[in-house]
């Protein structure tokens, strides 16, 4: 009986240590991601103390920010474009800050939770109740 206990409780170390192995960061939000709904890639950096993120690659036919509220804004290119600005991390695996939607033109509260290494939900609210997360993918 006492071999059984000890085989249970080191399967349970076991499943334990493989649980704390595979716990997400926010730091796992650097990196490069896939927009899942145009395709675009966009990479997400350290920026101080904080996280931002720019658009690196297009696959729509959007390369202008036309739909930009500020008309003297709509000629800058999408590719290069800040999307996410003022991140800060507000929690073990999230950041928050303010999240420009270029479908659209509008600025939004964003939240970035990491996920896995390879996902992360990216959340656009206009107010508490009026949000929307999409699940990205890193690109490899």
């Amino acid at each position: 009986m006492r071999t059984l206990y000890y085989a249970f409780a080191a399967t349970g170390m076991i499943a334990l240590a493989a649980g704390v192995a595979k716990a997400q960061t926010a730091e796992d939000a650097f990196g490069v991601w896939r927009h899942p709904e145009n395709g675009s890639h966009v990479e997400m950096t350290k920026c101080g103390d904080g996280l931002c993120a720019r658009i690196v690659k297009v696959v729509d036919d959007q390369k202008k920010d036309d739909k930009n509220p500020d008309a003297s804004k709509r000629n800058r290119p999408i590719v290069g474009l800040v999307i996410m600005s003022g991140a800060k991390k507000v929690a073990p695996d999230r950041w928050k800050g303010s999240l420009y939607n270029r479908a659209d033109g509008g600025t939004y509260t964003g939240t970035l939770t990491v996920k896995s290494k390879d996902a992360i939900d990216l959340q656009g609210c206009t107010a508490v109740v009026f949000c929307k997360t999409v699940t990205w993918n890193r690109v490899k």
